[in-house]
């Protein structure tokens, strides 16, 4: 059996986790409600405050998604009672962010602002104290969602490898390299 798959996924207090008709699970807590679609290879069953995922048959793509699908309904459950949050840090002078609802306006040294649309499910802050660099503080209950918003903000000024210049995730160690050597 799989590993992972085996796992039961306990369920906090007030979380909710219903399948349809349609292998379309449902989870739904106190911060919201995810629905994923599953294949027809894996089942769940809710039993004693745990959900457990079987699979029909024991074929290797069977057990890869009887894996996957466990790690997926576990981040649900995870979303809709706690949620997740991303920080990232802008390194370098000059570098500011600021947020006008949905829209994240970001001056990363090119000779023009960025602006970057957020989508609604995303919560988004930004933090600029004297002496810190500026942070960008995501929330959602989405964890595939998040976690593409934040690597496309990344993607707009990667860190650098010689000065550590850039967008990184805060507590994120960054490879430097050496400049180049002095002359005689």
């Amino acid at each position: 059996m799989s590993r992972i798959g085996k796992l039961p996924v306990a369920l906090p207090k007030g979380v909710e986790v219903a399948v349809s008709d349609k292998n379309v699970v449902t989870v739904k807590g106190p911060k919201g409600e995810l629905k994923q679609p599953m294949d027809t290879a894996v089942t769940v069953k809710t039993e004693d405050g745990k959900v457990v995922l079987t699979r029909a048959t024991d074929q290797k793509r069977h057990k890869a998604l009887h894996g996957l699908y466990r790690s997926l309904l576990a981040g649900m459950v995870k979303g809709v009672s706690e949620g997740y949050k991303v920080e990232q840090e802008l390194v370098g002078v000059g570098y500011r962010a600021a947020n006008k609802g949905q829209l994240l306006e970001l001056t990363l040294g090119y000779s023009h602002n960025v602006a970057f649309e957020l989508p609604k499910e995303i919560k988004v802050t930004t933090a600029q104290e004297k002496g810190k660099n500026p942070t960008i503080i995501l929330e959602c209950i989405d964890k595939q969602l998040i976690g593409q918003v934040a690597a496309k903000i990344r993607s707009l000024r990667k860190p650098e490898p010689y000065k550590g210049k850039g967008i990184k995730f805060a507590g994120e160690i960054l490879r430097r390299k050496a400049g180049k050597a002095a002359g005689k």
